[in-house]
């Protein structure tokens, strides 16, 4: 048997932080999506524990400036490719505002810490939205190339299988198939 699950992926991960936050009784506010003030000094046994516990769930803490700053500028992303009220905001001046940083600075650290540009990361964030609503949705291509603000669908659907090698509509294909076969089982 097969079950599809749809899940917010900010929501499960700010859970996960808090129960382990909790767990050592850290005294904290959670500032922001990836972005936790940690309101007393953590002995490091129980930091080193923490840290562990975390990466169990992909989760790493961050202590280099630059990978801060490179986290959050790929939260910021995520953010205003999940948000309808910022998906038609420019990014590079919504970053550079959000991030105080001029949009130069934040496109040179991000490439050279990466090796990727920023723009190739929203697209690569885009397209995994798209799958997702593909995947949990039953909005149409054309409602999902709005919603991601592409020009078109056909815009969309290069994008897409330029990264993922197929096309949305073979995706949702392969989706329908995988279902039908789960419902049989």
């Amino acid at each position: 048997m097969k079950i599809f699950i749809k899940f917010d992926f900010n929501l499960v991960c700010r859970k996960v932080l808090e129960e382990k936050l909790i767990k050592y009784n850290i005294k904290y506010r959670i500032l922001g999506f990836g972005e936790v003030d940690v309101l007393e000094k953590i002995d490091s046994t129980v930091f080193s524990a923490l840290t562990e516990e975390l990466k169990e769930y992909g989760i790493d803490i961050i202590e280099n400036q630059k990978s801060v700053l490179v986290q959050k500028i790929k939260d910021t992303i995520i953010e205003m490719i999940h948000s309808p009220e910022l998906i038609n905001v420019k990014s590079s001046v919504y970053l550079a505002e959000k991030l105080s940083h001029s949009y130069g600075y934040l496109s040179n650290l991000f490439s050279d810490v990466t090796y990727t540009s920023i723009e190739n990361y929203i697209i690569l964030q885009k397209i995994e939205y798209a799958k997702q609503l593909i995947v949990s949705s039953d909005l149409s291509l054309t409602e999902i190339a709005f919603q991601l603000n592409y020009s078109s669908v056909a815009h969309l659907s290069t994008q897409f299988k330029n990264v993922t090698g197929i096309t949305p509509s073979a995706f949702q294909r392969i989706i329908a198939k995988r279902r039908e076969i789960a419902n049989k089982k």
